[in-house]
């Protein structure tokens, strides 16, 4: 079974150390000792966190599609008929082609927050 540092949790979560040792604290992740000491967390009660708390968000929203990230726009390139606009959510930089009109509706300019909605039939998984 894999187990994760505090840390490493934190990092696939998106939230500060901090966050995750108050989860731990307040029983809402279980962790363990490992031989040196350190707290670790096992990675089926790591992955059963995340589904949960992806589960509650999912509710709010009305979408047929899975994947979202938020983040801030970072880079918008006009062209004559479409636009290139990056957005850094978290750790994770995405670019997406867009319309020139699209980006000029939602006013998308360097600065200002926007969530990248993902729906896609090919999605290659690697492992680190």
């Amino acid at each position: 079974m894999h187990t994760y540092r505090i840390g490493d949790a934190a990092a696939l979560l998106g939230v500060s150390t901090d966050t995750v040792r108050r989860l731990v604290d307040g029983g809402k992740l279980t962790a363990e000792r490992d031989e040196l000491g350190r707290r670790i967390i096992p990675g089926p009660t790591l992955a059963a966190y995340a589904r949960e708390v992806h589960r509650m968000e999912r509710e709010s929203a009305s979408s047929s599609a899975r994947n979202r990230f938020s983040g801030i726009v970072t880079d918008v390139i006009l062209g004559d008929v479409s636009a290139q606009v990056e957005i850094q959510a978290g750790p994770f930089r995405v670019v997406a082609m867009v319309s020139r009109e699209s980006a000029e509706e939602l006013k998308l300019e360097p600065g200002v927050p926007a969530d990248a909605v993902i729906k896609s039939t090919n999605v290659v998984v690697e492992r680190p």
